[in-house]
């Protein structure tokens, strides 16, 4: 088994202190030429909004650090397949590529559902690479799920 990427390791980290916190436990990572830029997890309850995915937190954290709204030359790791929402922030804010750990049956929006990134009215698409730390992302969401059951 090879060692994960440092920023997918960095995504876990976050998603697992989310999941202490009682969010579903994603998180995400923002690098830019090799340098991290932001680390997010979700935080819907925390801060009382649908919209605090750890995807859209990254992205809003980014964009205010680099003082701008498109992050073209950026990257995005995030330990759990994107939902519509989160597909369409990173399609506006131009990432150039998504790398994901756990694909998402029920609520992912690039492989499932509705594959935003593959419809004629998506202005912009990054590269794609799944898989990357999926066993670590799942077990994590798996075992946040069992534990409320």
């Amino acid at each position: 088994m090879f060692p994960l990427p440092e920023p997918m390791r960095l995504a876990l980290d976050a998603a697992r202190r989310a999941g202490e916190e009682g969010e579903v436990p994603v998180g995400a990572v923002i690098v830019r030429h090799g340098q991290v830029v932001s680390v997010a997890a979700n935080a819907p309850r925390r801060l009382h909004d649908p919209t605090a995915h750890a995807e859209i937190q990254a992205i809003r954290a980014a964009a205010e650090k680099l003082g701008r709204e498109r992050l073209e030359e950026c990257d995005l790791w995030v330990t759990l397949e994107p939902c519509a929402m989160c597909a369409g922030a990173i399609a506006h804010a131009r990432i150039a590529r998504l790398y994901y750990a756990a694909s998402d049956p029920k609520g992912g929006a690039v492989e499932h559902g509705p594959r935003f990134f593959g419809q004629p009215t998506c202005h912009h698409r990054p590269e794609i690479y799944a898989g990357i730390g999926e066993a670590e992302g799942a077990a994590l969401l798996r075992s946040f799920f069992a534990a409320r059951r």
